[in-house]
């Protein structure tokens, strides 16, 4: 299966390095991975480059951008400028500049994807450094691909039309690929590094884009009540809550345009409710 990886990164110097060494370690190696640089002010490109001229599968890409910090919209913007750069594949990921993955986490995707063709998306799982230990990154469910270390079979992003440009393209994107029957799925035996844990430098703005997030993809009041909770159990911040739902009223009275359609947020909403009445 040939893949193709775009990784948007920002002042990521310090990490791109060890980064981009596991991605040559793979005992299965992606047919091309692209580094968008975006604006950056350290020597993020030029780390890039230098590997772009090691390795021909590797491209070194630069775009410039305003500099205010868009939360999620950034991120996948980013994304899809390398995208257009891409050639044939049969898998796509976005991956971050600040992990570093086990050196047979490709070969082990491409197995479970070619055992099941309705798999959609596939990942392992991120772990952040505590001490001396690396600990699982518990703010989401381990069945939850998370943002770092997305991949997608061609079919299914395609059919979920790519990535939506905001807060929450993480968790919109692996709900239309269940409401488009595609299956998902992590391995826990690929632990991932995380080098820079999620939440750092986050604002009462960006917590805000949470709820603002949750209204676009039309999860209703209380569902979004229920979401932001959640979020701020996870975080341990009931500040998190309470921007998160002031951001969704927010949206709401600004009738906002939605990431999905009537009939996917109604497929949403039956499927949300149906995995909290089940832990009931």
């Amino acid at each position: 299966m040939r893949i193709s990886i775009v990784i948007p990164a920002h002042n990521e110097a310090s990490y791109l390095k060890g980064c981009l060494d596991s991605f040559v370690a793979q005992t299965y190696l992606p047919n091309e991975l692209i580094v968008v640089d975006d604006n950056s002010s350290d020597d993020t490109f030029k780390i890039a480059k230098s590997y772009a001229q090691k390795y021909d599968w590797i491209k070194a890409l630069q775009r410039k951008s305003i500099d205010e910090h868009i939360p999620g919209k950034k991120v996948v913007d980013t994304f899809n400028y390398g995208l257009k750069h891409t050639t044939e594949y049969d898998l796509i990921g976005k991956f971050d500049a600040d992990i570093i993955l086990p050196n047979n986490y490709f070969e082990d995707i491409v197995n479970k994807f070619q055992a099941n063709w309705k798999l959609g998306m596939c990942s392992g799982l991120l772990f952040i450094k505590k001490g001396n230990d690396w600990v699982y990154e518990n703010i989401a469910d381990k069945s939850h691909i998370r943002g770092p270390i997305k991949l997608y079979h061609k079919a299914c992003f395609n059919k979920i039309e790519g990535l939506r440009p905001g807060v929450g393209w993480d968790t919109v994107d692996v709900l239309l690929a269940k409401y488009h029957d595609f299956d998902h799925l992590t391995l826990p035996e690929l632990q991932v590094k995380h080098l820079r844990p999620t939440g750092h430098g986050y604002s009462s703005k960006s917590y805000q884009t949470k709820g603002e997030a949750l209204y676009k993809m039309r999860y209703g009041i209380i569902l979004a009540k229920i979401a932001a909770l959640k979020m701020a159990w996870q975080a341990k911040s009931i500040s998190l809550y309470l921007q998160a739902v002031f951001g969704y009223l927010k949206a709401f009275f600004r009738q906002q345009p939605k990431y999905v359609t009537k009939k996917e947020g109604k497929f949403i909403r039956f499927f949300r409710w149906k995995g909290i009445l089940s832990k009931i």
